[in-house]
């Protein structure tokens, strides 16, 4: 697809097969969700957590951002739209499961790796800037240990779902359902170029699924 009317015609083949094929499932969908995974993942156009595990609508409940960051809890002033959508899944839904998965070639993590908009202006990369500032701790440590590379890319890159899952665990509603064995946190990460996926295990070591 490369514009608007493309994603009309993909509607329409939608409309006349997929969800005709499958009306008694949407029909069902209309009258509520239930999800039973809830994912955080990032909005790059490549890394769609649908396609990546194969669900159906109604499966899962998905967030996407730059870097699939998860802030840290707080109740100031301010928008939360990840909190909120966090705060929806967790309490609302009760889903059983949180995934933060992270990906290659992520441009949000070379923009914090690079820093390359730290004294951009609202409109010019300043957005980008504030927002991967999430992974100013992760970043120093990354380089102190692998310089600027290709190497610290792909660190980083694991390193945003790491902090991802801490911040998720500041949240109280968060941190009272994984210590009652209600709600289980995970992390995964998707390798682009050879559409292989990395499972996180409890020392926060990746591993082919």
């Amino acid at each position: 697809m490369t514009d608007f009317s493309d994603m009309i015609e993909g509607y329409r083949r939608f409309r006349s097969k997929g969800w005709t094929e499958q009306r008694e499932r949407w029909s069902e969908l209309s009258e509520g969700q239930d999800p039973k995974v809830m994912v955080i993942a990032c909005s790059d156009s490549r890394v769609d957590p649908a396609q990546i595990f194969d669900t159906s609508p109604g499966e899962i409940f998905a967030v996407r951002n730059v870097a699939n960051l998860v802030p840290p809890y707080e109740v100031g002033g301010g928008y939360h739209g990840v909190s909120a959508a966090l705060e929806f899944a967790v309490t609302q839904l009760e889903v059983p499961e949180v995934v933060v998965m992270g990906h290659a070639s992520c441009g949000g993590c070379a923009a914090a790796l690079s820093q390359g908009f730290a004294d951009a202006k609202p409109g010019e990369g300043k957005f980008i800037a504030d927002w991967v500032g999430l992974l100013d701790d992760a970043r120093a440590r990354v380089v102190e240990k692998f310089g600027e590379g290709a190497d610290a890319k792909r660190e980083l890159e694991h390193e945003t779902v790491r902090v991802s899952l801490a911040n998720l665990r500041t949240f109280p509603f968060v941190a009272e359902r994984e210590a009652a064995g209600t709600l289980t946190l995970r992390g995964a990460y998707f390798a682009i170029a050879d559409g292989v996926l990395h499972v996180m295990d409890d020392e926060g070591v990746f591993a082919e699924a």
